[in-house]
């Protein structure tokens, strides 16, 4: 592999990607103690095969979106308070593999096939409203950062929730444990859930304070990230 700087954004993109797919591969399977995990493999296409063809589509579309994406985790964060959301997050993502794999290890779950089917579906649709959302918002960058041209985007999903980005994570975040067939592994979501509630109220806080309409949408557009609830 060529050396980080001097690749282009497209092939650190995919390098990003191929590591990504590695890791969690050596994950799941490790912590599983097995490659008869039926359930890992469909999630792995569930998650990666997706996760390409919106690659392939910034590649094409959208290359500054596609920039502003890469860079993200707690290292990439301005703020102290993102750096430490991040990082719980980024631990919580990876118990939410751990902790499934190991449940098929040690068989403390027992989930019925298509529920962990329906789980792959959740994360389809997930990956389907964030497609939406790259398609509608340019600046849905992974930190927290407001860009010089940036403008409040109030059209496609944002008509109907403040943080669409985030309700598509969710939900693909609630398939992931379930796809990997692990009722344990839905209680760590509802342990990273303060961190993101978090997140959302500090990026409005600074989002209002620095982004010239804003206030005027969120009195337009009441609810974050469910329609008609909160």
């Amino acid at each position: 592999m060529a050396p980080l700087e001097t690749m282009s954004e497209n092939q650190k993109a995919f390098a990003g990607l191929f590591l990504l797919i590695v890791a969690v591969m050596a994950l799941l399977f490790i912590a599983a103690g097995t490659f008869r995990y039926w359930q890992a493999w469909i999630f792995l296409a569930f998650y990666f095969v997706p996760a390409l063809a919106i690659t392939l589509y910034l590649m094409v579309m959208d290359p500054k979106l596609l920039a502003r994406r890469m860079r993200g985790g707690p290292t990439a964060e301005r703020l102290t308070a993102q750096k430490i959301i991040m990082s719980i997050v980024s631990a919580g993502f990876i118990a939410l593999l751990a902790v499934p794999a190991l449940d098929h290890r040690f068989a403390w779950s027992q989930m019925p096939a298509a529920v962990a089917l329906a789980g792959d579906a959740l994360m389809a649709i997930g990956w389907l409203v964030i497609f939406v959302v790259f398609r509608e918002n340019s600046f849905s960058s992974a930190t927290i950062e407001i860009a010089d041209d940036q403008k409040v985007v109030s059209t496609g999903p944002y008509a109907w929730v403040r943080h669409p980005m985030y309700a598509g994570a969710l939900l693909m975040l609630l398939g992931m444990p379930v796809a990997l067939g692990s009722w344990w592994g839905v209680l760590v979501l509802l342990a990273m859930l303060p961190a993101l509630i978090w997140r959302v109220f500090d990026e409005e806080k600074l989002l209002t304070e620095n982004l010239p309409g804003y206030t005027e949408y969120r009195q337009k557009v009441r609810f974050r990230l469910i329609p008609g609830v909160w």
